[in-house]
């Protein structure tokens, strides 16, 4: 079996775990928004903020990432499903979730342990602040593989505009 072959079978399960681990840390992020702004009781200013942005970054890729694997399948040589549509929202969603993931480890000090904190959500702030990495590190995956596709997509005459895969 050629390695494109391997390529084209593993890119939608890549991203479809990025929608899986996505929608999960869009169900801690909101929850957490959610009891911070009933209860008011963060820690800080900075770890509210930060939860807030955690789940922007969760919500824009569960939609976009549901649409990229929609354009996949549906329409493979449409302009939406090309290697430059798709490097320029993995190029930002690798942005969204190393200010994420890192913003919210700084506030966290790395993790907490749960038996000696002061931070009210410890266990929902860890388990955020680990599928943020694990989203940032299958973001950086994915990343990759699309650059070199969109190198070999280039060297065969159809650009950076040539679908993911011919």
């Amino acid at each position: 079996m050629a390695f494109r072959d391997h390529l084209q079978r593993g890119y939608p399960f890549v991203l479809g775990l990025i929608i899986l681990f996505s929608i999960i840390e869009l169900a801690i992020s909101a929850w957490l928004t959610s009891r911070f702004n009933a209860r008011h009781d963060y820690f800080s200013i900075t770890e509210r903020d930060r939860t807030r942005f955690i789940l922007f970054a969760s919500i824009w890729t569960t939609v976009l990432s549901s649409c990229y694997l929609l354009f996949f399948f549906a329409m493979p040589n449409n302009p939406l499903s090309s290697v430059l549509s798709l490097m320029i929202f993995l190029i930002l969603t690798w942005i969204f979730w190393t200010a994420g993931a890192a913003s919210i480890t700084s506030t966290l000090g790395g993790g907490l342990n749960c038996s000696q904190t002061i931070f009210v959500y410890c266990g929902q702030l860890n388990a955020m602040e680990a599928f943020a990495w694990i989203l940032w590190i299958l973001t950086t995956l994915l990343l990759i593989v699309v650059a070199i596709r969109g190198i070999v997509a280039a060297r065969r005459g159809d650009g950076v505009r040539g679908s993911l895969f011919v």
